[in-house]
């Protein structure tokens, strides 16, 4: 039942965030009601227009083509139409060779199954298979009926893509967007979380491995954000000129392929400061962590750098925040800095392993502080603004 019911809430949550603002959510929205359109198109065609009696295929093939987007709607279109061929032309050969739908389809099933994993179909090689037992078992095969079947895919096929072109074409530049924002709210959560345990003093080895895992799964947000990134170029891909019109069209600007990979920098040193704390903590190894007034003060320069990452993660969600360097948080973190430089040097006299310890931190720190605030934006040369991949030109975001 709580399965059931933490089920319930997202489809609701998701519900009501399609109908609130832009996003992912209105996307799958759009993109479902887009392709039962071309489904009821394609069948009012071919079989209520056109009255063929094999017009099921048109609808079907409109149906699984209205793709993510426009390119590859027009790629898997192409490859399901010959994979469609070969599996009505195999089969209506089998039949006519055995004269037998039993024998046919023992025939021709086993090699189109194997034409199915041929690289050039891509993963739409299984309806070779699929239509070949639809035209053995549907009745009398003959060139009438194959003929139909070609000409009733290839008009699903034209429906489906072009729907998907020009209707509300899909343009994925908001889902990098908000997976890099995503990337640094998350890694400053995990920033704010090490810094809340390691001021209230009381951490031992299983919470460090809790930072650990948290810090893991920021790789899991990076994974979707290059996800999102190939996705975003290649929407881009067959939707220039007029079908870019076409297009609902609020627009910022998309953030450059350097935003990835800094954040990624971002998240490395976010896992490499939560293992250096998960060893300094092991009584299997030699480092110790450093003293309680040090550990204070670290945390206080975590918490900074986590609320940075918070900052980072508005600006690129709504590309309205300045973030150029705060006089304040910069006069904090050299305060904060040279407090701890100052510890480095006490620990030093109470044992190599400790001082080693708070060296490295202090080091990924610096690092963090760095990615996360880039100098370079403090003299007004932001991310933003660039085209996408060094063309200069700005593209729309949807």
């Amino acid at each position: 039942m709580d399965a059931v019911r933490r089920e319930t809430r997202g489809i609701a949550d998701a519900a009501r965030a399609a109908f609130r603002r832009p996003g992912r959510e209105r996307d799958l929205l759009v993109q479902s009601l887009k392709a039962a359109g071309a489904a009821v198109l394609a069948w009012l065609i071919g079989g209520v227009w056109m009255g063929d009696p094999l017009a099921l295929m048109a609808p079907w093939v409109a149906l699984v083509l209205v793709q993510a987007t426009v390119y590859s709607s027009v790629m898997q279109g192409a490859r399901q139409f010959g994979a469609i061929c070969v599996g009505t032309v195999l089969a209506s050969a089998a039949q006519a060779v055995t004269g037998d739908t039993t024998g046919a389809l023992a025939l021709s099933v086993p090699i189109l199954m194997l034409l199915s994993n041929w690289p050039r179909f891509g993963d739409q090689g299984i309806y070779a298979a699929t239509t070949a037992m639809f035209t053995l078992t549907a009745g009398t095969v003959s060139s009438y009926s194959v003929g139909h079947r070609v000409g009733q895919a290839a008009l699903g096929a034209v429906i489906g893509v072009a729907v998907n072109a020009l209707v509300l074409p899909p343009v994925h530049l908001r889902d990098v967007r908000e997976n890099l924002a995503t990337l640094a709210r998350e890694s400053g959560n995990v920033l704010r979380t090490v810094a809340g345990d390691l001021r209230e003093g009381d951490w031992d080895a299983q919470t460090a491995a809790g930072w650990l895992s948290a810090a893991t799964r920021l790789d899991h947000c990076l994974d979707a954000l290059r996800s999102a990134r190939r996705w975003s170029q290649e929407s881009l891909r067959l939707t220039y000129g007029p079908l870019r019109r076409l297009h609902r069209v609020p627009l910022q600007p998309l953030p450059p392929p350097d935003e990835d990979e800094r954040l990624a920098r971002v998240t490395g040193h976010v896992t490499a400061l939560t293992r250096a704390l998960a060893v300094a903590v092991d009584d299997n190894r030699t480092p110790a962590p450093p003293g309680g007034a040090a550990l204070r003060a670290y945390a206080d320069l975590l918490d900074l750098i986590g609320a940075a990452c918070h900052t980072e993660a508005e600006r690129l969600l709504n590309g309205g925040v300045d973030l150029r360097r705060d006089g304040e948080a910069d006069g904090r973190m050299r305060e904060l800095h040279e407090h701890l430089q100052e510890g480095l040097r006490e620990q030093a006299g109470q044992g190599a392993a400790p001082t080693a310890v708070l060296g490295t931190l202090l080091l990924q720190a610096e690092n963090l502080w760095a990615e996360v605030v880039p100098v370079h934006e403090e003299e007004g040369t932001g991310a933003e603004g660039t085209g996408e991949e060094g063309t200069g030109a700005v593209a729309p975001e949807q």
